[in-house]
């Protein structure tokens, strides 16, 4: 146990904040959901997500929970801004996005000396000047590409630091297929590929990631949309600048229920997910988090 013990603590000092509720990058785990792979018609929309990832135990990186008690938690309003457009490129809509995610961290950890780490403001922004949308009789794709740029405050002492003090670029591919013509019944997959830049205060540059949303979703006649949600993301490379050559991994299932108004040009949508499984990577994320997530969507047509 005192082995372990140090190598956490080793790893906490060392490097940057711990993912939390991303895995080894930027992107937050378990912020889509059903119909994600859509894209919406011509127009501006605002699609706020309210977020709290209440955190369990920090796993190491065979998967076990680090000694003593590990919590924490994440709380996120991210405003995300959604430009569809009457460009037609391949057959497809373009269109481009923005988000601006608040985030709220606070983590105690018996690891470092039964210590509290918080922090709080706005994130790291990410600017997606590619979205690309396909809509078939009974199907939706999706592709995208933006980067997440280092814009919030980093301290690469405290792990709840709200920024991750390097660039992520995000490349976005997804589907939906709707089994009957009603489009009552679908099931949907929207994967996140992540490669990231250097962090320049430690000189570790995080390896790449996959990142998967999936869900398989119902559409009920009074128009409430019920369904089955989960994420699976994968570290498929070491980070480099370190001798640790272990990958992060999280997995996750949970429910949603979500109800729109078309005249209203409104969507809410909610969901639950809980994590049945995580490991750590690399020093850089030194304690992988495992817990459970709240998630509160809203779109508007604008």
């Amino acid at each position: 146990m005192k082995k372990t013990t140090a190598i956490c603590l080793a790893a906490l000092g060392a490097t940057t904040a711990m993912p939390a509720a991303a895995l080894n990058g930027h992107y937050p785990l378990g912020i889509e959901g059903l119909g994600a792979t859509a894209t919406p018609p011509e127009g501006l929309y605002y699609r706020g997500y309210l977020f709290h990832y209440d955190i369990d135990e920090f796993n190491t990186t065979s998967g076990d929970a680090a000694p003593g008690s590990n919590t924490g938690s994440v709380t996120a309003l991210a405003h995300r801004f959604i430009w569809m457009t009457d460009v037609d490129v391949l057959g497809a809509d373009y269109g481009m996005e923005a988000i601006i995610p608040m985030l709220d961290n606070e983590f105690e950890l018996d690891v470092a000396g039964g210590n509290t780490f918080d922090d709080d403001g706005v994130g790291d922004i990410f600017l997606g000047p590619v979205i690309l949308g396909w809509h078939g009789k009974q199907w939706d794709a999706t592709f995208a590409a933006g980067q997440w740029f280092d814009t919030a405050d980093f301290d690469q002492n405290n792990p709840a630091s709200v920024g991750k003090g390097y660039q992520t670029t995000m490349i976005t591919l997804g589907g939906m297929w709707h089994f009957d013509e009603a489009k009552r019944w679908n099931v949907s997959a929207l994967s996140r590929y992540e490669t990231k830049g250097e962090q320049e205060d430690t000189g570790v540059t995080p390896g790449d990631s996959w990142l998967v949303e999936w869900g398989f979703g119902h559409r009920l006649s009074n128009g409430v949309e019920l369904g089955l949600v989960g994420y699976n993301a994968w570290q498929l490379e070491s980070d480099e600048g370190t001798p640790i050559t272990e990958k992060a991994e999280r997995h996750a299932v949970g429910a949603e229920v979500g109800y729109g108004w078309r005249s209203l040009g409104l969507n809410l949508k909610a969901a639950y997910y809980h994590e049945y499984d995580a490991s750590a990577g690399g020093v850089k994320n030194g304690l992988e988090s495992q817990g459970d997530t709240l998630r509160l969507q809203l779109t508007k047509a604008l």
